[in-house]
């Protein structure tokens, strides 16, 4: 990977192991709690919208045994690496990776209104405010370019079966314009916030729509990530170390 030192690291206690970029892009917290959070069944078919070097995707296989998960990615060079991921994890009968970008339409290898659930961590920042990160990799991730947020969801929703579940990971800043962007085109809504301490204001959320349904939406209690001390608090620990899935 040009210009880039590898590293393999091990997540969700070890089961899943991960090359990924040394410095600039790197797996967050947020991946994990979004694989935690994909009410999957087996022989289910996912699709990991922005999937990076494939953390989010190659957890849920591990989490969900017989899900079927295909990741789309823009940036060749993450692909490439999710690709590798893949066989390292002997999960190639399950999990697939492809170039594509949401800003153009579905590639011919996938077809829209086929996915039981989509799930995806778009970029954090718009154009307008972001100040770009030197690592162009990183850059892509985090900040909106042709892809914004409104086009980056309804993307998802394209890709999604009727009545299939569309689950989202943001900025809490943000939520106003997921909400909106989700109006008229998916309801049973649930608001997971995500609290950096007890007290604290949330900075994520994590969104879970289901397509043309109408059912209102639901504010949850959602998931306090540490403690006072800085430790991950014991339900934060049981999603990131052990695998233990999230009921929104």
């Amino acid at each position: 990977m040009d210009n880039h030192t590898i590293t393999e690291d091990r997540l969700l206690d070890g089961r899943v192991r991960l090359l990924q970029p040394a410095t600039g892009y790197r797996v967050a917290l947020d991946t994990l709690v979004l694989a935690a959070a994909i009410e999957a069944e087996p022989g289910e078919a996912v699709l990991d919208v922005g999937a990076g070097v494939g953390a989010a995707s190659l957890c849920l296989a591990v989490m969900v045994p017989g899900v079927r998960v295909v990741g789309i990615e823009m940036q060749r060079e993450l692909v490439s690496l999710a690709s590798r991921n893949i066989q390292l994890n002997g999960l190639q009968d399950r999990v697939e990776m492809i170039v594509a970008d949401v800003a153009q339409r579905p590639p011919p290898r996938l077809a829209a209104g086929t996915f039981h659930h989509v799930m995806t961590n778009p970029p954090h920042m718009t154009a307008e405010e972001a100040t770009l990160p030197p690592d162009p990799i990183k850059a892509i991730a985090n900040v909106e370019s042709t892809a914004t947020l409104a086009k980056w969801l309804t993307w998802s929703l394209l890709m999604l079966r009727s009545k299939g579940t569309l689950t989202v990971v943001h900025r809490a800043d943000r939520l106003g314009d997921i909400l909106a962007c989700l109006n008229g085109k998916a309801g049973e809504i649930v608001v997971y916030p995500l609290w950096p301490r007890e007290g604290d204001a949330a900075r994520r959320v994590l969104v879970r729509a289901r397509k043309s349904v109408a059912t209102p939406l639901r504010l949850a209690p959602g998931l306090v990530l540490h403690e006072d001390d800085g430790n991950f608090t014991p339900q934060a620990e049981d999603v990131l170390r052990h695998a233990a899935a999230l009921y929104l």
